[in-house]
């Protein structure tokens, strides 16, 4: 089984999958901080709670989903720090030989592109919590997965 190794979340690294969330540019307020998308009339922004757990009790990892009409940012909450995984996209699927992973200090938000493949969220060592925002409609064109081999992530 692969095990995936995280490494430390960069903009640049980061930037074909979506945005970091950081400190803003401007205090006190940094307006459009990241790009917002719904292809959907009918979608509307679900601002969400969600409850995460350590990635030690969920793996092994074997799918990730993708929000093909929207951008999903999450910004921590209660969270020290936590795994961000992602994949290119290939021909409608996560391309699996270009999984990458990351480690976000707890301080900083993410914001995935509409169409990103992502796996879930997971904190790397306490349950913590974020909010997360979405455009949905309710329909299956909100959220799609993909199974994947079986990977486990190291944190370190």
């Amino acid at each position: 089984m692969r095990t995936l190794i995280l490494s430390d979340i960069t903009a640049e690294a980061f930037a074909p999958y979506g945005e970091i969330l950081d400190d803003p540019a401007t205090p006190p307020r940094q307006d459009q901080a990241g790009q917002m998308q719904n292809t959907r009339k009918a979608a509307r922004a679900n601002l969400a709670l969600v409850r995460s757990e350590p990635i030690s009790g969920l793996m092994p990892l074997r799918r990730l989903e993708r929000h093909l009409h929207s951008n999903q940012a999450f910004l921590p909450l209660s969270v020290d720090s936590y795994a961000v995984i992602v994949a290119p996209d290939r021909d409608g699927r996560p391309d699996e030989s270009g999984i990458l992973g990351f480690r976000v200090p707890g301080h900083v938000g993410i914001n995935y592109r509409a169409g990103a493949w992502h796996a879930h969220m997971m904190t790397l060592d306490e349950p913590g919590r974020f909010a997360m925002l979405v455009h949905e409609d309710g329909t299956e064109a909100d959220c799609s997965f993909a199974t994947i081999a079986p990977m486990t992530i190291s944190p370190r």
